[in-house]
Formats: structure tokens, C-alpha cells, sequence
């Protein structure tokens, strides 16, 4: 039996990234993985639905172009079934990465469904049959699949999980969307763009719930705007599947029930992780309300097992899991190295217009008792998003009055998904207001409304 020093089963973004961390220290590493290398991110997430995204952008700046002084002939059309492909191909791309990023490293892939054992090592079977491993640290990184609601199970056909809207074979002509997190806003805005009609239903009193409340309110009127139904304060009852459509019984935010025929019903009401199959207890790994214990650097109850990703408490992020796997990793070759700060983790949603933030909402801060200075830069106010005819949202950040500490930022617009790492960078160094005021930023770049908002919060605000 082969011995390495560490041994992870699932190759996704923290899996791999773990794996290679590894192997830069020196680590004998081998990666246990069922499907395609890369996880759920980047061949089922993160990857291909951005693609999609971007497929539907260019297909709206293509109607739009007229408002440019572009001027095109002949109808214009998506090509849904292109589009797709083209999805599916760059997914396939990255996963060869992964692929080429493993020979580059020394990194053995061992293909096939694994567990745990009693003598901490593991059982892969796969179809030459059942093989045993064993290692002296053992990652568990088998990341997470969509979470079913009672109300509305999915059967892969008319109630469909975020895996199948990647593939479905032709657009619906409609398609109810349960939840209106970052997957559902996802492919709400992707759907009604190619022309599908959407109803996105979300149980909390707005969408995006997670967000700060007027980016959510924004975000709910650009949807309104662009066609989609928003349903909020509202809960999906049930799903007759026994027709041509699905009959889908919504109560409202007044209570009152309606019905709405669909022919597709995509559920994005979050995850669960992937751990029934691992065989925890056998190996004396404890559990948590569904998730994994793990300290501080993601040692679990058994000596030598560790867990990362979406099978531990902590947001359920690629990012996350890649930040976990490091941190674990070198935890695990000796280096000093800090706890990951959750409190400093940037939240994405590529919708249009995009959605990024960290820290403190403004509600949140205020039940943490403190007194704030709150700075607003809108976008019809920037140069940049002018030109670029996507005057669609702002920037409000969140001070400590009393320190200048920066408790939040939250953004929704044109890009802002490449702006909020500047803002965790600087919540990084304890960055002040009046070092963002005096942080000069180009001109004309979407970023200036980062410092005019830091300005506006404390009544220097040129541009409004």
C-alpha cells in the first residue's frame, strides 16, 4: 500500500488548491476525486455559470447598441444551444488546468468514490474493484450539492437543480426560480435575458437577502425593470408536476395563494454537504448541525483528519475553501499562520448589475452599537459609468464614527465584483476613511466611487 504524507479526497477549489499548497512544502500528495477534476466550481458553478453570464451580457449590449451609435441590421437572436457549448468548453478548459496544474506538481490522481476506515486510512472502489490508502493527514474537501425543499423535489426533468439549468437542452419559455441568492439572481438574469419569462421567489422580505438592505431593494428594481417577476415574503407551497407544465402554488406576501404555470422550476434555495458517504463515524469524525467540527485549522476530532470547504460551518464560497486549504495546509507543515478572518470575506453575485460586498451591513452595525458615518456615491454621478451607459446602482461604505474604521462596503453595478478586493485589502491593513479620502484613484475609473463614497461619509464629496 502506497504511503503518502497527505491524501484529499475531492479535487474542488479547495481540494486542489490544498493538493498544490501540499506539494510546494514538500508533501507526498495524492487526490482522490469520483468526476471531473475541479469540483462543482468550476465544471457546475463558478465557471460555466459565468460564461453564461457573460454570453447573456453580449447578447444585451448587442439589442442595446443602437443607445451606442452602433447601428445593426437583421434580427438578432441567441443561439441557446451555442451558448451552452461554449459554456461546457470552458469549464472543460479549466478542468484541464487543474489537470495540467497536478503533473506540474507531482500529484497523483486516484480515481474513483472514497471513505474513511477505522485505520485512518481510505477505501476508494471504483470499477477495478475496492483499494486501500493511507496517509499521515487526510483532507476531507467533498464540497456540497443543491439543497431540496420538501415543497419542491427535484426530479432532474421539470424541477430541476443549478447542474441542469447548465444543460438544459432548449430555453423554457418560462421558468419559476426558488430563491434569490447568488444562484438564483444568477441565472434569473441569464434566463430572462435569452427571453425566458422568470418568476424568482424568495421567502425573506427582499432578494439577496444576505446583502445590505438597499442593494437588495436596488437589485429588485433592476430585475423588475429588465422583466422578471420578484416575488418576495413569499413561500413556495407545492409543485404538480402531473401536466405539461408545472402548476406551482405560491403563497404571497399577503398570504394569499396563487398559482403560476412554469415550464421549468429551477430550486436555488442554497446546499447541503457532501458527507453521508464518507463513513465519519467509523473513523471517529463528530459532526455538527450537518456540518463537520474542525478547529480553528480545520483538525477535526480524529488525529490527522482535517476538513475544509463547503462541509464546515463558514460560507459556502470558492474563495473560502481555497483560503481554508492553504491555511490548513501550512498549519500542517508548521508554518505560523492566523485563523482566517470571516468577518473579511468579499460575497459576489454576477447578475446585471453585479452585486459585491464585505462586512457590516448597515442594519448589522447598528445592533453592534455603533455609531456610524455611512457614505453614498451613486453611479449616475461617475464619468466611467456614463460613458459605458450603465449608470445602474453605487457604492455605500460603513465608517465607525469614532475610530474610521471601515465596518462594510457594499456595491451594486457595472463591475463591482473587480472592485471589492480593494475594499479587503484595506479592511486587511485597518485602512482609515481619511486614508481612503486621501488614496487618489484614476480618472475615469468605476473605482473613484470607492473614495467618493469614504469622502461623501464624511461631507467631502466632490461630484454629488
Amino acid at each position: 500500500m502506497t504511503k503518502y504524507d497527505l491524501l484529499i479526497i475531492g479535487s474542488g477549489p479547495g481540494g486542489y488548491v490544498a493538493a498544490i499548497r501540499a506539494s510546494q512544502l514538500g508533501f507526498k500528495v495524492a487526490v482522490i476525486e469520483k468526476a471531473e477534476l475541479g469540483g462543482v466550481c468550476l465544471n457546475w458553478g463558478c465557471i460555466p455559470t459565468k460564461s453564461l453570464l457573460k454570453s447573456a451580457q453580449v447578447f444585451n449590449y448587442i439589442k442595446e447598441a443602437e443607445s451606442y451609435g452602433v447601428n445593426i441590421s437583421g434580427d438578432v437572436s441567441a443561439d441557446f444551444n451555442a451558448i451552452i457549448k461554449r459554456s461546457r468548453e470552458v469549464a472543460s478548459g479549466m478542468s484541464k488546468g487543474i489537470e495540467y496544474l497536478f503533473k506540474k506538481n507531482k500529484i497523483e490522481v486516484i480515481k474513483g468514490s472514497a471513505k474513511l476506515t477505522k485505520n485512518k486510512s481510505i477505501e476508494v472502489t471504483n470499477k477495478e474493484g475496492k483499494t486501500e490508502y493511507s496517509a499521515k493527514n487526510i483532507i476531507l474537501a467533498t464540497g456540497a450539492r443543491s439543497k431540496q425543499l420538501k415543497a419542491v423535489p427535484i426530479d432532474g426533468e421539470k424541477i430541476i437543480g443549478y447542474r441542469k439549468a447548465l444543460t438544459l437542452e432548449k430555453p423554457p419559455e418560462s421558468m419559476v426560480i426558488v430563491g434569490s441568492g447568488a444562484i438564483g439572481s444568477e441565472f434569473a438574469y441569464f434566463y430572462n435575458s435569452i427571453g425566458t419569462k422568470v418568476t424568482l421567489v424568495e421567502y425573506m422580505k427582499d432578494i439577496v437577502p444576505l446583502e445590505d438592505q438597499e442593494v437588495s431593494k436596488q437589485l429588485g428594481r433592476s430585475f423588475k425593470k429588465a422583466g422578471i417577476k420578484v416575488m418576495t415574503g413569499s413561500e413556495v407551497t407545492s409543485a404538480d408536476t402531473s401536466g405539461k407544465k408545472v402548476k406551482v402554488t405560491i403563497k404571497n406576501k399577503k398570504g394569499k395563494e396563487e398559482v403560476v404555470e412554469s415550464d421549468i422550476v429551477l430550486s436555488a434555495v442554497g446546499v447541503t454537504p457532501n458527507i453521508e458517504e464518507l463513513a465519519l463515524q467509523e473513523a471517529g469524525v463528530e459532526t455538527e448541525n450537518g456540518k463537520i467540527k474542525v478547529d480553528p485549522f480545520y483538525k477535526t476530532s480524529a488525529d490527522g483528519i482535517y476538513a475544509i470547504g463547503d462541509i464546515v460551518a463558514g460560507q459556502a464560497l470558492a474563495h473560502v475553501a481555497s483560503a481554508e486549504a492553504i491555511t490548513c495546509v501550512e498549519k500542517m507543515a508548521g508554518k505560523d499562520v492566523k485563523p482566517i478572518n470571516y468577518s473579511n470575506i468579499p460575497a459576489c453575485t454576477y447578475a446585471s448589475p453585479e452585486v459585491a460586498s464585505v462586512g457590516l451591513t448597515e442594519e448589522a452595525a447598528k445592533e453592534g452599537g455603533y455609531e456610524l458615518k455611512i457614505g453614498k456615491f451613486p453611479f449616475t454621478a461617475s464619468g466611467k459609468a456614463s460613458s459605458s451607459g450603465k449608470r445602474e446602482g453605487f457604492v455605500k461604505l460603513i465608517f465607525d464614527a469614532k475610530y474610521g474604521e471601515l465596518l462594510g462596503a457594499h456595491m451594486i453595478g457595472d463591475n463591482v465584483t473587480e472592485m471589492i478586493g480593494e475594499v479587503v485589502t484595506a479592511r486587511t491593513l485597518e485602512t482609515t476613511a481619511n486614508e481612503i479620502i486621501k488614496s487618489v484613484h484614476p480618472h475615469p475609473t468605476m473605482s473613484e466611487a470607492i473614495m467618493e463614497a469614504a469622502a461623501a461619509a464624511y461631507d467631502e464629496v466632490i461630484h454629488i
